[in-house]
């Protein structure tokens, strides 16, 4: 039997170094001071709240996971020294029992290498004389209002104490733009957890796969996802799992999960862990009875191929563009040769009437968020593709029932999705082991049944 991954080991030093990286980020911006809260625990109803997640700006940063905490990072200007300082929730014995460990203040500390640390309690009595004189304040300006206004209050104290020779920061800079560059790009330990997440949904989407036949509903199937996940170590699924059959497919966010599987329908079940806070995202399709009719081969051949394509244009030097539009071509040459499209290649894709049944691009961005932080583009030119960068990969092809289409390809929805690794010579599919040839997909299936 498959035994659950041991925990990660646990280092403070990424965490350290990422914040060094800021701080170098910050000085070469002028200096000053950075404030970073991690997220709210939100309400589900009345006293129940939901799961809580950490900020993911924040959990990068520190790796700490508890609610109600913010971490300051001083550049130290004018001689002083860099300083990282957290503020959380202090120890209290009587409320563990109730809602579990606290580290404090100074556990908090010791366990996470940060400089100092306080009580959440003292943040705003603190929060304007940490920001009196300092050259810039850097801030996610507009993420959250409740926010916001500490933020103009705390600068207001400073601003009241100007007699006084106080002085507030002259410029607010939005921290979110050095730390999306910062995350763009994948450290050692980020990758290791990327690689850990990968495997374990590509058991989840295995398990599926050898659970689904006609007469099941698609909750059934996402359940066996969901089990998977939480059996092997993850602490929440990616997203919302898509589990979709027949029309359902043709629908890219469809999330009811709730109708039957039917003999001769294909199910497209988009679906990922989350592992230490990082994410990983595959899609599969793959026929209900275990069987691809011919028209579905078709349209999956196309998409396979088109995959394929992609992920040989991911190098070193390419850009975030360039699997999209080597995918697109390869799909708006079979949609022509399948009759789905009429014309030529260029034709086809000037007016862009793919779309009808390819409306998406071909990546984004992967890591702590499903679609993860960085910019798609420098300027106007689209962003360059170096090692550490994650992407996915996820061609699709989606034919409603439609006057002009052959009645074998209606309802036929098909995206294969795997999550790439740019290296210094391509490129690592970190899924690859979930199948996603006709031929393995069907021997799986077929083993599954036998058994």
């Amino acid at each position: 039997m498959d035994t659950p991954h041991p925990p990660l080991e646990s280092s403070c030093e990424p965490y350290r170094q990422r914040r060094l990286s800021l701080i170098d980020r910050m000085a070469k911006g002028g200096g000053g001071i950075a404030v970073i809260p991690t997220s709210a625990e939100q309400t589900r109803n009345r006293d129940a709240h939901f799961p809580y997640r950490a900020d993911s700006y924040f959990q990068y940063l520190t790796g700490f996971v508890e609610p109600e905490a913010v971490l300051v990072i001083a550049v130290g200007d004018g001689g002083g020294s860099p300083q990282s300082i957290l503020f959380c929730r202090e120890k209290n014995l009587d409320r563990e029992i109730w809602d579990g460990f606290r580290h404090g203040p100074d556990g908090a500390r010791e366990a996470f290498g940060f400089d100092q640390a306080f009580a959440i309690g003292e943040l705003d009595a603190k929060l304007g004389e940490m920001l009196a004189d300092q050259p810039a304040l850097w801030f996610s300006i507009g993420h959250d209002a409740g926010w916001d206004q500490r933020i103009a209050t705390a600068l207001n104290t400073v601003r009241a104490a100007s007699r006084s020779g106080k002085r507030a920061p002259a410029a607010i800079r939005d921290v979110r733009a050095e730390l999306d560059a910062m995350r763009l790009i994948k450290d050692d330990a980020e990758l290791a957890i990327m690689r850990r997440v990968a495997t374990l949904s590509t058991d989840a989407h295995i398990r599926a796969m050898r659970f689904v036949a006609p007469g099941r509903y698609e909750y059934e199937v996402e359940a066996e996802l969901l089990h998977e996940f939480r059996r092997r170590g993850c602490e929440f699924p990616a997203y919302t799992s898509i589990v979709a059959g027949g029309a359902n497919a043709c629908v890219l966010h469809y999330v009811g999960n709730d109708q039957i599987l039917r003999d001769g329908d294909l199910l497209l079940i988009d679906a990922g862990g989350e592992l230490n806070g990082y994410a990983s995202d595959i899609t599969r399709s793959f026929p209900v009875n275990g069987r691809f009719s011919g028209a579905q081969a078709d349209v999956y051949r196309l998409v396979l191929d088109a995959q394929a394509a992609a992920i040989a244009a991911v190098r070193p030097g390419a850009t975030f563009a360039d699997p999209h539009e080597t995918a697109l071509k390869v799909l708006a040459q079979g949609m022509i040769d399948l009759g789905l499209l009429h014309g030529s290649l260029d034709g086809v894709m000037e007016a862009e009437t793919y779309k009808r049944f390819y409306m998406h691009r071909t990546s984004h961005w992967l890591g702590k968020d499903v679609h993860d932080a960085g910019e798609y583009k420098a300027g106007e030119n689209w962003a360059p593709l170096v090692p550490g960068m994650v992407l996915t990969m996820e061609p699709g092809c989606y034919i409603r029932a439609a006057d002009d289409v052959p009645e074998a390809f209606w309802n036929i929805g098909v995206r294969i999705e795997d999550d790439a690794v740019v290296t210094a010579t391509g490129c690592e599919i970190i899924t690859a082991a979930a199948p996603k040839t006709i031929a393995d997909i069907e021997a799986l299936m077929r083993d599954a049944r036998a058994g």
